[in-house]
């Protein structure tokens, strides 16, 4: 009998398309800038407040997420201990321990790549990266977004540091800008049949603690109630692929 003649095997799957890569591109690179400008406010307050050009360079090096940088030189400011000081920003820094679980099955980063992941985990790269449905996209918006917001960042700060009082952060609409820029990153998830749920839940749980609990905790108590309900949801297993239908193969 002969033998039975089989199709020609599928080929690679696709990757993004070059319109994709560019959205994707153009849409860091306005983050990016923002930041710096962003990171300016905060070289200028951190200068302001009785740090030192070097210390300042050295927070937004390795600390790099602008809420917990601005708590720090705020408790400085206000003639804090140092203690209270790293407490602040620790407090408000602990909420991108809940976004690595989303990055992490993501980008799923192997040696070195490890370390700089986890340091690149804020509330903007990992706005980005959940918000595509491919995830080869949401990978590269993922880098794209860290690596250059990160450069701008620092060359914001050293900017704002060496200019000193310069900047005036509320004149310029930049104390609103992050939460508006984060806001508009997120708005595409409200597709999701449970997102609106859990967005209303968690802002609830942060109003009603704000006049109750440290800075920083309501913040925290959101983000378990998000986490919560996530790992709740129908297919949420773990390295189930963002976007991707319950049982669908990975």
């Amino acid at each position: 009998m002969p033998t039975p003649t089989t199709g020609p095997s599928p080929g690679p799957t696709p990757g993004p398309s070059a319109a994709d890569r560019r959205r994707v591109d153009r849409a860091a690179a306005g983050i990016a800038l923002y930041a710096g400008a962003f990171g300016a406010t905060f070289g200028a307050v951190s200068t302001g407040s009785g740090v030192d050009l070097g210390q300042t360079m050295l927070l937004s090096l390795l600390m790099f997420t602008g809420a917990s940088q601005f708590a720090f030189v705020g408790v400085v400011a206000a003639g804090g201990t140092a203690v209270a000081a790293v407490s602040a920003a620790l407090l408000l820094g602990v909420r991108n321990a809940f976004y690595g679980i989303p990055v992490s099955r993501l980008v799923r980063p192997r040696g070195v790549r490890r370390p700089l992941a986890a340091h690149l985990v804020i509330d903007e790269t990992t706005a980005m990266a959940v918000a595509e449905r491919d995830p080869a996209l949401g990978r590269r918006a993922f880098w794209i977004t860290g690596v250059v917001l990160c450069v701008l960042w620092n060359a914001g700060t050293l900017a704002g540091a060496l200019l000193g009082r310069g900047v005036d952060a509320e004149a310029l609409g930049l104390d609103v800008a992050a939460p508006a820029v984060f806001l508009a990153l997120l708005w595409p998830q409200l597709r999701e049949r449970t997102a609106p749920v859990t967005a209303l839940l968690g802002a609830a749980v942060a109003l009603v603690l704000i006049p109750l609990a440290p800075p920083g905790v309501p913040v925290l108590a959101a983000a378990a109630v998000a986490l919560v309900l996530g790992l709740a949801r129908p297919g949420a297993r773990p390295g189930a692929r963002p976007g991707a239908r319950p049982g669908a193969r990975a």
